[in-house]
Order: structure tokens, then C-alpha cells, then sequence
């Protein structure tokens, strides 16, 4: 598996004689973990069975340190239990702490990504309108003036093809909205947003070129907003997580 190259790669590259236990662990238990979430995920670890921290070290080559870091990582999101004299046992993925951006990234890198993708996009379409309508209801002028700089900046780069760009300015986009909607759990929500519009383009499942019609979307939401226009922001935004929605179940990119 990748992560488990990625493993040999840290470890080969690391001068552990000028490294403390915290600075290993840290260094190194991120991969590990990743690589044991995913292998639960993909059925290479079947729920319900176990694994000794003994043969998590032996397998990827690490600490005790190491391992003890990664079943921490694990447990903490519900993905393994610790058991003493037994210990870890995986969790059935339905157990995870499903707004984890943690664990969001591994769906999104297992065999899980179809169906977490449009779990992710049904959870944006019940939230981000509604948060643009109370953008621009709650936002101060300040804030409202930046969402026609951004739009404009998204069709300038997503026209001319900086997709690098452009993803980024999409999130600040989104994120802006979010935690400017005058609602605290919409906000808290912005940095799972930016986990899902950013694992979309890691998985490869964003178009080449952003369509036209997402670019005069992300204007009219901006252009409700600043007139303070909740229902035509609300409105627009809808149109904009739809297609996504449109575009995944009818398995198109």
C-alpha cells in the first residue's frame, strides 16, 4: 500500500539518533495510522478482529512509540477499541466519528469514496444554502464585499485554467460563507467543507474546468450576498452543491 511505502520512506530518511520519542512519533505515527484506518475500510482489517501493538510494530517496521501514537490516533475517532491483553480491534467504519476530517480524508482514499462523496455533498446541500441566506442577512459590509472579488477571481482562474488557484480560492469562498453565516454550527462546519471540496480534487473527481454555469452560480451567490438578498443567495447556492450532486450520481467528473 502507498502508506505503508510512505512509512519505509519517513523511517529511512529519519536520523533517529538526534530524535526524542515526541518528535518520532509525530514524525511518523501519521502514516502509520492512515495506512491502518484505510486497510480497515478497504477489508484488509475485518471489524471485530485485532491486532497486537507487538505486530503494528513489527508490520510497518516502527517503535512502540510509534504504534502506542497510531492506536491513539485511531481510538480517538472511534476506528479501533483498546483492550488490554487483546489489543486493538477494529471498529466497523459506521462506528467512526463521521465528521472527523480524519476520517473523511480516509474514506475518501478507500473503497468508501463514491458513496462518502455524496453523503458529503447531501450534508453541504442541507447546510450551505441555508448558510448563504444568513450571509447575507448576518454579514457585515466588509465581509459581503469580498464575495464579488472572490467570484471574480474564480472565473478568471478557473477560465484560464489555474486550477491550483482556483480550488484554493473556492474554499476561501465557501469558508467565508460559512463562518459568516450567523450561525455557530454552520462556522464550525467550515473546515469539514474545505476537507470535502479539497479531497474531491485529491480523488480526482473535479472537472478538468470548472463549468460555466458553477462560475455564474458563485457570482450570483456573491451578487445576493451583497445586496443582502437571503433568498436568491440561498437560491444560488443550491444550484451550485445540485450539480455537484448531479455530477457524482450520474457518474460524471
Amino acid at each position: 500500500m502507498a502508506c505503508r511505502a510512505y512509512v519505509s520512506f519517513v523511517i529511512s530518511n529519519s536520523d533517529n539518533r538526534h530524535m526524542n520519542n515526541s518528535t518520532e512519533s509525530s514524525l511518523m505515527h501519521l502514516p502509520v495510522t492512515d495506512s491502518l484506518a484505510i486497510a480497515i475500510l478497504n477489508g484488509d482489517w475485518t471489524p471485530g478482529s485485532s491486532k497486537t501493538l507487538e505486530a503494528i510494530q513489527e508490520e510497518f517496521g516502527i517503535s512502540r512509540t510509534v504504534a502506542r501514537e497510531a492506536a491513539r490516533s485511531l481510538e480517538a475517532v472511534n476506528a479501533v477499541a483498546i483492550r488490554r491483553r487483546v489489543g486493538l480491534i477494529a471498529q466497523s467504519p459506521d462506528q467512526w466519528s463521521a465528521l472527523s476530517p480524519q476520517v473523511i480524508q480516509w474514506k475518501l482514499r478507500s473503497d468508501h469514496r463514491a458513496q462518502e462523496l455524496l453523503s458529503l455533498t447531501e450534508l453541504r446541500l442541507a447546510i450551505e444554502p441555508a448558510a448563504a441566506d444568513g450571509a447575507a442577512r448576518h454579514a457585515s459590509i466588509d465581509v459581503k464585499a469580498k464575495f464579488p472579488v472572490l467570484a471574480m477571481e474564480l472565473r478568471k482562474h478557473g477560465e484560464s485554467g489555474d486550477l491550483e488557484t482556483f480550488h484554493k480560492l473556492d474554499i476561501q469562498f465557501h469558508s467565508l460563507l460559512l463562518r459568516n453565516s450567523g450561525n455557530e454550527i454552520f462556522a464550525a462546519l467550515a473546515d469539514i467543507v474545505a476537507v470535502i471540496l479539497r479531497g474531491r480534487v485529491e480523488i480526482d473527481m473535479y472537472p478538468r474546468r470548472p463549468e460555466a454555469s458553477a462560475l455564474d452560480a458563485h457570482e450570483a451567490v456573491a451578487e445576493a450576498i451583497w445586496k443582502g438578498d437571503g433568498q436568491a443567495a440561498r437560491q444560488a447556492m443550491h444550484d451550485i452543491v445540485d450539480e455537484v450532486e448531479t455530477a457524482i450520481t450520474g457518474g460524471t467528473q
